[in-house]
Parts: C-alpha cells; sequence; structure tokens
C-alpha cells in the first residue's frame, strides 16, 4: 500500500472498524443490563478497551503504521496485544463469559478447542507463534501490502494475545484463570515472545522491511533508525506490562492469603461460642 494523497495528520477514520466496534459495544451494553449490576468498573474497562481498538486503527496512527513508520506499527501492535486483551478480559462479568463459553462447547469440536487453547501451554505457543511468524520479513511485507491480509494479521496477533492472557484473566468459571502461583510462573514466560521478536528486529544490521525503507520519511529518522526504534519500542513493554502484571498478581495472593489465616481464627472461635 503507498501512502495516501494526504498527510498523516488527517485523522482518517474508517467505517468498517467504527461499525464492529459499535456492534461490540451494543451487544456488550444489552448483556449488561440483563444481568445483575454491581459496579460500573467492568464496564469501564470494556469500553476502555474498545476506545483503545478505535484509536490504534484510526486516525493518526494507523496511516503512520500503514504508510510511513515501522516504529508507529509497534506501538500499534503493543496496543493490540497488550492493552486491549486484558482490558477486555478484566471488563467482561462472569455470568457473560460462561454464557459465552457455553454457546461455543455446544458444538463438541469448538468446545474442545477453546478448551485446550486457553491452557498455559498450548496459549503461550500460538500467541508466540503469531507473534514471531507475522514479524518475519514475509509475512510482514505481504500484509502491508495487501490489506486484507493486513486485516487477518491483527485479527490473529488479537486473538492469540486474548487466548494468552486467558490463564492470567479469565472472567469464567467454566474455563478457570490459574492458581495465584502459577500465574506469577505464567508471567515470566509471556513477555519471552515479544522479547525474541524485539531482539531480532533491534539488533538487525540492515532494513528487514523493504516497504519502510522505501515509504516517505518523517522526522529525519532513516529506515534503520526507524526500525531499531520499533524494536525498542516492542523490548520495553514486552518486559515492564508483566512485571505490572507480576505484581498485581502477587499481592492479590498476598491478600487471599491474609484473608484465609484471619478466617481461621474466626471459625475456630465460633465453633467454641456455638458448637
Amino acid at each position: 500500500m503507498s501512502a495516501p494523497p494526504f498527510a498523516w495528520t488527517s485523522g482518517e477514520i474508517h467505517a468498517d472498524v467504527v461499525l464492529l466496534v459499535g456492534i461490540v459495544a451494543l451487544i456488550y451494553a444489552v448483556a449488561w443490563r440483563r444481568g445483575p449490576r454491581a459496579t460500573l468498573r467492568r464496564p469501564a474497562l470494556f469500553m476502555a478497551a474498545l476506545l483503545v481498538l478505535l484509536g490504534a486503527l484510526n486516525g493518526p496512527l494507523h496511516d503512520l503504521s500503514d504508510y510511513y513508520l515501522f516504529s508507529a506499527h509497534m506501538v500499534q501492535h503493543l496496543l493490540l496485544t497488550l492493552v486491549v486483551p486484558p482490558l477486555l478480559l478484566a471488563g467482561t462479568p462472569r455470568l457473560m463469559a460462561d454464557a459465552l463459553v457455553r454457546c461455543l462447547e455446544r458444538v463438541r469440536v469448538l468446545g474442545a478447542l477453546v478448551r485446550a487453547a486457553t491452557r498455559p501451554v498450548p496459549a503461550l505457543t500460538l500467541y508466540a507463534a503469531a507473534l514471531i511468524g507475522w514479524h518475519l520479513p514475509g509475512p510482514y511485507g505481504a500484509a502491508l501490502e495487501h490489506h486484507r491480509l493486513h486485516v487477518v494479521e491483527h485479527l490473529a496477533l488479537m486473538a492469540t494475545a486474548l487466548v494468552a492472557w486467558w490463564p492470567v484473566l479469565s472472567p469464567s468459571v467454566r474455563l478457570p484463570r490459574l492458581h495465584y502461583g502459577t500465574q506469577i510462573l505464567y508471567l515470566f514466560a509471556f513477555g519471552i515472545p515479544m522479547t525474541v521478536v524485539a531482539a531480532m528486529i533491534t539488533g538487525a544490521e540492515h532494513t528487514l522491511y523493504p516497504f519502510y525503507a522505501a515509504a516517505p520519511r518523517l522526522f529525519e529518522l532513516t529506515p534503520l533508525a526507524d526500525q531499531r526504534l520499533g524494536g525498542l519500542i516492542m523490548w520495553v513493554p514486552a518486559g515492564l506490562i508483566p512485571l505490572v502484571a507480576f505484581t498485581i498478581v502477587f499481592f492479590r495472593w498476598v491478600s487471599v492469603e491474609a484473608e484465609e489465616e484471619d478466617s481461621g481464627p474466626r471459625a475456630t472461635s465460633a465453633m467454641m461460642i456455638d458448637p
């Protein structure tokens, strides 16, 4: 795809993305109104995910990614894999998630595939395969040249990232998240695939993606400098975001353990008072 005749600051809006996000938001709103409503925390997180998705696939970031800068494209991929999926999972109520899982399980093969894919090793393997595979020069360049393939790339990255976040953030009782201790071990491995991709890109001595080498230059960035900046943009969040998740999981684990220890003496006292 060649650069469009307008500037990247024009803020082009893609109607298909807006329509899809609007449909998802409407379905969520209807389901939320029909179910038990406690606080607005989950809807806020879910809608934040949709807003990030709109920002990633529309406007200046989209145009910079698709026509000018590899580094901007890496920002877009980070949003699609490390921001949107965890926000979607954190914003989905348990009853809504369980209803969706039950619908999938009605088709036996599909239910079995979903159950297998959301286990830790397959989930991380699928995510790593998609992340590494789509950032190889061949598939990456083909996606930039063909819009439909580019859509497939983004869907694959988001879907596998959603699966990869599932063992830590699952909202479903039918496909539950891991125990806190196992979550911590899992999060140690979570950042490895993106770190591998970032190291490959940052350490390259030549431009890996001819599309960006031929693209109009912005901000006085050479193609190689732009590529290395993109690698660093991937590298740092690939370590920081799992670390943030690790810290949250750790303190939740400590809190649960403390509550269980406190409940033990209370239960013993109650039994002594009222045997």
